[in-house]
């Protein structure tokens, strides 16, 4: 006999038969929701792990997920380029790339063969919104003979016509194996600005900017260790230069999630999305998160009633130009021979 949350009657739609095909979830997480939350959330769950099951489908989840679907419904969690690759090793006929539109193009290309979805194609992204195809050519006119290094928050039309790929946690590697003296990093601005501090080559930058992490400024990070003198702060380096100058840490979020990890520190700042800090409270019960954050309008795009829509129905399905996915996946393949940093 399954022993249901006490709260259970604020949801009629939360049988007896629900909780018990998704106990060994409600087991897992019950540190994470309450009571109150989990009787919501349940069907939601169960409906979609039936729909994963019969359309022989798994959820990558990105960093910036909601708690609901990145602790209840995600099979593989991580960011972006990760979630990508190891979806090439599992045995689905189906992705559900629950992140942006960028992020389920990139899926599509290391994973040709199967079906990617997104369950809402609004969800975009500010940086790979600030840049085109088109850019990069003029771009290339401007500095001739001059490697062109895109962060992998691109689109596909745009790694297609680059030399190679990027993330955030091993972009100064990607740059300096170029054996360039000058090299193009786009899009975002920051971004290369702070891989230019950190290496002799020079960086050209492209006027992109994360919508997210543009926000946030020196003063924060100072006020956050006027208020909390034993927080250690840790900031993506998508924010401005003055901010990671500031922090004790600077990586991707999954550079960020393993130090949190590893180190334990007592209080934690992450200087990036919210959603992050709601994610890693769970595996790091030790570690106060003080919050500091700012939300993605795009990642919230996301939710579980979509996830369903898109398992039901099929939709919407992501698709990439055979050609542009051909010359995308050399940018992306000579990045992944260089290293993830």
């Amino acid at each position: 006999m399954i022993a249901m949350p006490q709260a259970v009657q604020a949801n009629p739609d939360y049988t007896s038969e629900i909780a018990e095909r998704t106990a060994p979830i409600y087991d897992r997480v019950k540190n994470v929701f309450s009571d109150e939350e989990w009787v919501h959330l349940a069907p939601y769950v169960d409906e979609i792990e039936r729909l994963k099951k019969e359309r022989n489908a798994i959820i990558l989840a990105h960093n910036y997920q909601t708690r609901d679907i990145f602790h209840c419904v995600s099979d593989i969690v991580g960011d972006s380029l990760a979630l990508a690759q190891r979806a090439t090793e599992v045995d689905a006929d189906v992705i559900v790339l629950a992140g942006v539109h960028f992020m389920a193009e990139t899926t599509k290309i290391l994973n040709p063969s199967k079906t990617v979805l997104i369950p809402d194609p609004q969800a975009g992204c500010s940086l790979a919104e600030s840049i085109t195809a088109e850019d990069i050519i003029k771009m290339r006119a401007l500095y001739p003979g001059v490697p062109v290094v895109t962060y992998v928050n691109t689109s596909a039309d745009v790694k297609a016509v680059s030399d190679v790929t990027c993330t955030s946690a091993n972009a100064k590697q990607v740059v300096e194996s170029l054996g360039a003296d000058r090299v193009m990093l786009f899009p975002d601005e920051f971004l290369a600005q702070n891989v230019a501090a950190e290496t002799e080559v020079e960086i050209i930058t492209f006027p992109g900017r994360c919508e997210v992490h543009e926000k946030f400024s020196a003063k924060q990070v100072d006020d956050l260790r006027r208020s909390y003198p034993a927080v250690t702060v840790l900031a993506h380096p998508e924010c401005p230069p003055e901010v990671l100058q500031k922090a004790d840490f600077s990586g991707s979020t999954s550079g960020m999630a393993n130090f949190v990890t590893e180190n334990k520190p007592e209080q934690v700042a992450l200087i990036t999305e919210c959603s992050m800090s709601d994610n890693l409270v769970a595996g790091n019960p030790e570690t106060k998160f003080i919050r500091s954050c700012s939300l993605c309008p795009h990642m919230q795009l996301i939710t579980m009633p979509k996830i369903i829509d898109s398992l039901t129905n099929m939709t919407v399905e992501v698709t990439v130009d055979e050609a542009v996915a051909v010359e995308a996946k050399k940018a992306l393949d000579n990045m992944l021979a260089v290293g993830r940093g």
